[in-house]
C-alpha cells in the first residue's frame, strides 16, 4: 500500500514553502522570487525548475546542496509543522484501518524527500503505520512512476514477493498520482482532497475516486475491491 503524503495525508504547505525559501538563499545567495507549484512532482524536479525560473543555471552540485539545505531548513521548523499544518480529514483512521488488513504493508510514494516526509507524518502521529524503508522519495532523481517501481523493488527484496499492478495500490490526490499508478504499475485510489477535482481524477483514469479519507470503511472497501485475498499482500 503506497500513500502519497502532501494533500493526501497532511497539509504543511506553509512550512514547506518557508523551508524552500531558506534553502534557496543558502544555496544561491539570492532571495527566492518564484517557487514552482509542486503538482505531485518530486522535490528533485521542483528544485531544478525553481532554479531555472529564478535565473540560476544549475550546476552539478546544486541538487545535493539544495537537498541538504532543504532537509536542514525543514528540520529547523519541525515545531511549526503541527501548529501551522494539519492532518487531512480521516488520515489517521484510514492508516489505522488499513494496517489491520491481513498481508498489507504500508509505505509512502512521495515527492517529498525522506527526512521531511518522516517529520511531516511524525508531527501528526501517522508515522507508526508506515514502513519508511520501502518507499520512494523526492531526493531520488527519478520520475514518480519510476519511484513507484523502485518502491516495488524494495518491497520485493524485503518481503520476497513480486509486486505488480495486481497487488500494489497507490492512494493519492493529484492527476499526476493517477498517471504515476497507470505508468508505474499499480491500482489507483484517488481522493479529491488536493488540487484535483473528482472529475479530473476520474478522467485521468483512477480506479476508484473518494471525496477524502474521512470514511475509513470506504478506504478499506476500495482496497478490497482492487485486490483479492490471495494478492492482498500489497505495498
Amino acid at each position: 500500500m503506497l500513500w502519497n503524503v502532501d494533500l493526501t495525508l497532511v497539509d504543511v504547505s506553509i512550512v514547506t514553502r518557508d523551508a524552500y525559501v531558506e534553502a534557496f538563499r543558502a544555496v544561491t545567495g539570492r532571495p527566492l522570487v518564484k517557487l514552482v507549484p509542486p503538482m505531485g512532482r518530486p522535490d528533485s524536479e521542483i528544485i531544478f525548475e525553481t532554479l531555472a525560473v529564478n535565473g540560476v543555471v544549475a550546476e552539478d552540485d546544486h541538487l545535493p546542496r539544495f537537498l541538504d539545505a532543504l532537509a536542514a531548513a525543514f528540520a529547523d521548523r519541525r515545531k511549526r509543522i503541527a501548529k501551522e499544518g494539519r492532518a487531512m480529514a480521516g488520515a489517521k483512521d484510514a492508516l489505522r484501518s488499513v494496517a489491520r488488513l491481513d498481508g498489507v504493508t504500508q509505505t509512502v510514494l512521495t515527492g517529498t524527500i525522506k527526512s521531511n516526509a518522516m517529520l511531516k507524518l511524525r508531527a501528526f502521529g501517522l508515522d507508526k503505520y508506515v514502513d519508511f524503508e520501502l518507499g520512494g522519495y523526492g531526493e531520488e532523481p527519478y520520475s514518480k512512476a519510476s519511484l513507484l517501481q523502485v518502491a516495488q523493488g524494495r518491497a520485493r527484496d524485503r518481503l520476497g514477493v513480486p509486486f505488480t499492478a495486481d497487488n500494489t495500490v497507490l492512494i493519492g490526490d493529484s492527476t499526476r498520482d493517477v498517471q504515476t499508478a497507470r505508468i508505474g504499475g499499480a491500482k489507483m485510489i484517488a481522493v479529491a482532497s488536493g488540487r484535483s477535482t473528482a472529475a479530473d481524477l476520474r478522467e485521468a483514469g483512477a480506479d476508484i475516486v473518494l471525496p477524502d479519507l474521512s470514511n475509513a470503511a470506504e478506504v478499506v472497501a476500495a482496497i478490497a475491491t482492487l485486490t483479492t485475498p490471495l494478492d492482498r499482500k500489497a505495498v
